[in-house]
């Protein structure tokens, strides 16, 4: 009798561990989607940050997380440049007129296309929207991690362009197309409701 008692109680227990490893596993997969669709909404150009570092593992998941983008014919004319030295960051925010907040920041990514890697003809343009899609995609993982950022335009213009290179030493076939400025936020930034149903057209203009 007793040996059937303590079995009925170690099946109890199983029972009960089971369904809180299930429950805490369905919880995990049904929040994924309004997890990301937060991350999205919560998402804010941060331009003001602690001194607190940020690790070249975290560096490297925004990288991965810009590559995961989609791109034209999956050709990825793109290439990523990770700044973490002082001196570097503190050239670029003394060269590029809205880039003061590099000089605070503990990182940044340049995000560069290649077009000779894209399509050809007048589809080579594509770059700058491949690019651009790998270029949000780091700014969400960012938001994700913890981490602000904020985009800096480099592309289209030219001395912009011609500065960066310089500065970071990109060869001439390829295109910076901005730079991310990163850093742990210091919470002055709020994300703003951008939200707007007069842009919308259903079916027709």
């Amino acid at each position: 009798m007793k040996t059937i008692t303590l079995r009925l109680f170690v099946g109890i227990i199983l029972a009960v561990e089971l369904f809180c490893v299930y429950n805490a596993f369905s919880q995990e997969v049904s929040m994924t989607p309004n997890d990301t669709m937060a991350i999205i909404h919560r998402r804010k150009s941060v331009r003001t940050y602690t001194d607190k570092p940020v690790s070249v593992d975290l560096l490297e998941i925004l990288v991965k997380a810009g590559m995961a983008a989609p791109t034209a014919a999956d050709k990825r004319p793109w290439a990523f440049v990770v700044i973490t030295q002082r001196d570097v960051l503190d050239r670029l925010a003394e060269g590029l007129e809205y880039g003061k907040m590099l000089k605070n920041a503990q990182a940044a990514i340049a995000v560069c296309g290649i077009p000779e890697e894209s399509l050809p003809g007048i589809s080579q343009m594509y770059w700058v929207q491949d690019c651009s899609a790998a270029t949000q995609n780091i700014l969400l993982a960012a938001e994700s991690k913890n981490l602000g950022a904020v985009w800096l335009g480099i592309y289209p213009e030219n001395d912009r362009i011609d500065f960066v290179r310089s500065v970071l030493s990109i060869p001439s076939n390829v295109v910076p197309l901005n730079v991310i400025s990163i850093g742990y936020p210091a919470g002055l930034e709020r994300p703003k409701d951008k939200y707007d149903p007069d842009k919308i057209h259903w079916n027709k203009w």
